[in-house]
């Protein structure tokens, strides 16, 4: 599998709609390449919690670090292996309301889920494409009702499942048709049980109803405004007003107001994007 790895900038969006764009300056920054505690080795996904709290998945450590809002090392968690708490390439990071961290720990095509702290509390999934299998398990992200969705990149397919992991269902298939998909990235769920899907490889995001209904798409390859190369993260605000995306190839984050699907005309900060 490729590895396609990004540093992004984390955005702390709020908790509603807003009149018009905000507006955003640099508050802070924090890391540097190493396996230091606040180091990282391609930091990859990141997830933040009520507390304010910061989850990163350190993808090539192997592991997850947390932190404060402003970036004090707080701890970590997880080494390279096949092991409850080891990892091989955890790409993708979320928080659950009761305060669960879950991973997609993709090159062992599984989810774990943990306490906030990095205790073990379970996993599920293994190489294959059936039911509650995965081949690169890749995005993750928690519904407000505990249900948790992850995108199955190369069984181009969102499978979806209980918190403990109880299969409840999946939709897609390869193409890029309506519910279709090549190679979906990060998935969101917004408060209203909506599912945005980041379509990396058909320069789109689509989004579906809770249980997979097509509700509607954007984009197309390009640079121009509300168009995308690779896109890779998705996040929506609570209120579903306003959609995010990190817009791989172009280097930049791309947001939309999805109350009447008009392009914002703006980007918000930088993608740096490396292949190796």
């Amino acid at each position: 599998m490729k590895k396609v790895l990004i540093i992004a900038t984390a955005v702390a969006l709020a908790a509603g709609a807003w009149a018009s764009p905000p507006q955003y300056e640099y508050a802070g920054k924090w890391g540097s390449s190493g396996s230091g505690n606040g180091q990282f080795s391609y930091p990859f996904g990141v997830a933040i919690a009520s507390s304010g709290n910061v989850f990163v998945a350190d993808l090539y450590n192997h592991r997850i670090q947390y932190f404060t809002a402003t970036g004090s090392f707080l701890g970590k968690w997880g080494s390279r292996g096949t092991g409850n708490g080891q990892f091989n390439f955890p790409y993708g990071v979320a928080l659950a309301s009761s305060g669960n961290v879950y991973v997609a720990d993709c090159n062992n095509h599984r989810i774990q889920y943990f306490t906030s702290t990095g205790s073990f509390l379970g996993k599920w999934g293994s190489r294959g494409s059936g039911n509650g299998q995965f081949d690169g398990a890749i995005g993750v992200a928690c519904a407000t009702n505990g249900n948790v969705y992850v995108t199955d990149i190369f069984n181009y397919r969102v499978q979806y499942f209980t918190s403990t992991g109880s299969f409840l269902g999946k939709w897609g298939s390869r193409g890029s048709g309506n519910g279709q998909f090549n190679r979906p990235y990060f998935v969101t769920v917004a408060s209203s049980g909506n599912v945005f899907v980041a379509d990396h490889n058909n320069d789109r995001i689509q989004y579906f109803t809770s249980v997979g209904s097509f509700l509607g798409k954007w984009g197309s390859r390009g640079t121009g405004h509300g168009q995308f190369n690779h896109p890779c993260g998705v996040a929506v605000t609570p209120s579903g007003a306003y959609v995010y995306v990190a817009d791989y190839n172009n280097h930049r984050i791309q947001y939309f107001d999805q109350t009447n699907t008009a392009v914002v005309p703006a980007s918000l900060g930088r993608v740096r994007a490396l292949f190796r």
